[in-house]
């Protein structure tokens, strides 16, 4: 029975981030602690797949985050240096 909780728990989804700095943060907690050394394989393993799992949340946010600014940017952006003397 014992075997079979473990199981679960390894086995169970970690909670997604509640924002990118949530996630960042746990992503470097996960680096420093596999970064010490004191880990076991199995624990090593685990961390490293949440580790991925927060660095592709990182990554999706900041892309959405410059698409967001793209958008918001398109007709605002403006080549400052065709500007003429006298415009400036």
């Amino acid at each position: 029975m014992k075997n079979k909780s473990n199981e679960a728990v390894m086995t169970a989804t970690p909670p997604q981030p509640d924002s990118f700095e949530a996630a960042s943060t746990e992503l470097e907690a996960i680096v420093s602690a596999m970064e010490a050394g004191q880990m076991t394989l199995e624990a090593s393993l685990s961390a490293y797949k949440r580790g991925v799992e927060l660095l592709h949340y990182c990554q999706t946010t900041l892309q959405n985050a410059q698409q967001q600014i793209r958008v918001l940017e398109a007709d605002m952006l403006k080549d400052f240096s065709t500007l003429g003397i006298d415009e400036r």
